[in-house]
């Protein structure tokens, strides 16, 4: 907050347009009385496509693996994945204290606009203010208990449910998931920018579908393009980078709700990072 504006501040966030640490504070939202979270790792990504679903699904996993209690919140209500990828398909219940997470095999909790659908192909057609308010009450009205970290699966781009949840969730840090192609470059740069509005840490770059390996020969292919990993982490200063492989043995586990039994060490180095928040 500048110093004029620290002077003239009436904490009247409604009648002022200035960005400052007063004013994110306001719009946090409270958990509901029976939930106590402790890490908030939000899972991004510029474009569509590019496996952010995956990502989330997989640190999770690995941060339960570790002995963490952990959770996903399932912010992509217009295309929700995660509980497919889990095999959970029993519709959520509530009581009168708020509405109760589905669990998965592990215990890893969860919530996703899927879990309250009759059908979990029904389209969610709803505007941007409704869906930012069911992200909200995720949030508020779901009886997490005690979460050690908890994983926001988000829609891709940095519209209204991205910002929701940068103002709205106490969020300790993101994660940005891409793709090797050059247009990518440019994408995390919109949304490094947008966390660093919001004063968010941006703990992490992840590439998916970084290379292929040759199963005669064992050498990666580079199936989309020369990796820019590197120069896009340098370039934005982000210290904690990973790759993932194209490997059908994901997504059938993603496909096929089994993604609790992957076996691969790529984001072991992302999970020790976190471990250590």
């Amino acid at each position: 907050m500048s110093e004029q504006t620290s002077e003239n501040c009436n904490h009247n966030c409604s009648s002022c347009g200035s960005d400052c640490s007063e004013r994110k504070e306001s719009f946090l939202e409270a958990t509901n009385e029976f939930s106590n979270v402790k890490k908030v790792i939000g899972v991004i990504s510029g474009k569509g496509g590019v496996g952010k679903s995956m990502v989330t699904s997989l640190l999770a996993v690995l941060m339960k693996r570790q002995g963490y209690q952990t959770a996903i919140l399932d912010a992509d209500i217009t295309g929700p994945s995660i509980p497919k990828a889990f095999g959970v398909k029993e519709k959520a219940k509530g009581n009168e204290a708020g509405i109760l997470p589905n669990e998965t095999v592990m215990g890893i909790k969860m919530m996703s606009v899927n879990l309250l659908l009759p059908d979990e192909t029904d389209p969610v057609i709803w505007r941007g203010p409704v869906i930012a308010g069911t992200v909200k009450q995720f949030w508020t009205d779901v009886i997490w208990e005690d979460v050690d970290y908890m994983f926001v699966d988000m829609p891709p781009g940095t519209g209204d449910v991205p910002l929701t949840v940068f103002q709205s969730l106490p969020v300790d840090g993101i994660i940005i998931v891409t793709s090797p192609q050059e247009l990518v470059s440019m994408i995390v740069g919109k949304a490094v920018k947008m966390a660093k509005r919001m004063n968010i840490p941006i703990l992490g770059l992840v590439e998916n579908m970084s290379y292929a390996v040759c199963p005669d020969c064992g050498k990666e292919l580079k199936i989309f393009g020369e990796s820019h990993l590197d120069e896009i982490a340098k370039e934005y200063e982000i210290e904690h980078t990973a790759k993932l492989p194209i490997d059908s043995k994901l997504s059938a586990a993603m496909d096929k709700g089994s993604i609790e039994l992957f076996e691969g060490t790529w984001l072991d180095g992302m999970a020790d990072m976190l471990a250590k928040l």
